[in-house]
């Protein structure tokens, strides 16, 4: 996904509150940023994921 939803100020505020960080117990998450912002490309357009679009 080209364009982010979030702008820097608002990632710093919840980066933190995720699971899969690399400080925490279990599996460490690829891209926190890439997954949030793709649960907010599907609120947003009413779209399937399947029809998510490539990064």
């Amino acid at each position: 996904m080209a364009k982010q939803v979030l702008r820097d100020d608002q990632w710093r505020k919840i980066e933190g509150l995720l699971p899969g960080r690399t400080e925490t117990v279990g599996v460490t998450a690829n891209d926190n940023r890439l997954f949030i912002e793709g649960v907010l490309w599907v609120a947003r357009t009413g779209a399937p994921c399947r029809e998510l679009p490539d990064q």
